[in-house]
């Protein structure tokens, strides 16, 4: 999804996530989710800077 721009595949993940029994995983989702649009942007357009933004708002999570 990342390197590919496929950011109209986030909702498969998160369904993926959920699904999964990864605690770590499902609260990253859950702010993926509150930020639905800007995450698809960023995954998606070529010109904005979502991807650095998300990487650095999940390394400051952890």
């Amino acid at each position: 999804m990342l390197s590919d721009r496929q950011g109209e595949r986030q909702p498969q993940w998160l369904d993926a996530v959920r699904q999964d029994n990864l605690p770590g995983l499902h609260t990253l989702a859950a702010g993926n989710e509150r930020d639905r649009d800007a995450v698809i942007a960023g995954l998606t357009l070529p010109w904005n800077s979502g991807v650095a933004l998300l990487r650095k708002r999940v390394l400051l999570a952890s």
